[in-house]
């Protein structure tokens, strides 16, 4: 089997390569190919026997992605765009990464199809930046996208993309809703929603750590280690059980920053917590305001997906994969 990942050099897409790497197979196909594409060069993967092709493209550029899909990866995994404070603060940069260069992959494959029957599984991320309030207390999985930043705009329009290329029978396509991931490891990024990260992954090794929102913000949270098993399972998963409705709400956890602390408190103490610094900053609030806080994914969790249940795992999570077990 061959795969194609989109954004490999962004943590999720690490993740995901080094996941298949120690899996060594795909829904029971073994993966004998690999390509990595990102705008900056991926690293190859380590103790991989199969072929790999590491690969540095823009897919906003015209023809870039006709180029990566002339090799007919069965599974795309398209992972790349930016994030929603740089896609926000840069209106024509969010447009061309996060919507032309979905559509010009989208397209690619529609034409690689035309020369000789091609149809391969695609797995877009997507965002809960899809909707926008007013909110129910819960969304669930009837209610309707109407995003209130340019991010979820962007994603929404890829969303309504990947449906109807899928009903037109370009490829076999799965659009998953992923929750704001937590804990992410390295440096804080663009992104409005990075302090939800930064108060947990800061004080954990040992360093201060800046909260721009107030405690009682409360959000919809995912491990690094349960987006990847999203992904493997969209991608293995039998869509005629989705329906003409591709795009789905994944599993998550909700919680106030507040709750977060707490849990952090629990798993490492008082001085962990006296690492936060409270800061306000009211255009990461007003952002973030517009964002829905908690869901009731019932046809993701019917169709096999799984998370995490407490912030005390999810954090045990990042302590293990990213800490080596041990606190600072």
């Amino acid at each position: 089997m061959h795969i194609l990942i989109i954004g490999a050099a962004g943590m999720v897409g690490r993740k995901l390569t080094e996941k298949l790497v120690a899996v060594g197979n795909l829904g029971g196909k073994p993966v004998d190919r690999l390509t990595l594409v990102d705008i900056v060069p991926p690293s190859a993967p380590i103790g991989y026997q199969g072929a790999v092709t590491v690969t540095t493209a823009d897919l906003s550029t015209p023809d870039e992605a006709a180029k990566v899909i002339s090799s007919r990866p069965d599974v795309i995994f398209h992972l790349a765009a930016i994030v929603s404070g740089e896609a926000e603060a840069d209106f024509d940069k969010g447009y061309r990464i996060n919507l032309d260069g979905t559509r010009y992959l989208f397209d690619a494959i529609r034409l690689e199809g035309m020369q000789a029957p091609y149809k391969p599984r695609l797995v877009f991320t997507s965002s809960i930046a899809v909707f926008g309030a007013p909110f129910p207390a819960k969304i669930d999985d009837t209610f309707f996208s109407t995003p209130l930043t340019s991010y979820g705009t962007q994603k929404a329009m890829g969303e309504l993309l990947l449906s109807d290329y899928s009903r037109r029978g370009f490829f076999d396509g799965i659009g998953i809703r992923l929750p704001t991931i937590c804990v992410r490891p390295g440096k804080p990024n663009k992104a409005a929603s990075g302090f939800f990260s930064n108060i947990l992954r800061e004080p954990l090794s040992g360093q201060e750590a800046v909260l721009p929102v107030s405690e009682d913000v409360r959000h919809w949270h995912a491990s690094p280690r349960a987006a990847v098993g999203f992904l493997l399972h969209a991608a293995t998963l039998d869509t005629a059980r989705m329906g003409p409705r591709r795009n789905l709400n994944l599993p998550g956890l909700s919680a106030t920053v507040g709750e977060q602390i707490e849990a952090l408190r629990r798993v490492a103490g008082a001085k962990a917590v006296a690492l936060i610094r409270r800061e306000r900053d009211p255009v990461i609030e007003k952002i973030v305001a517009g964002w829905p806080s908690d869901f009731i994914p019932e046809r993701a969790l019917a169709l096999g997906f799984r998370a995490e249940s407490s912030f005390d795992e999810i954090i045990r999570v990042h302590i293990e994969d990213e800490l080596g077990g041990k606190l600072a």
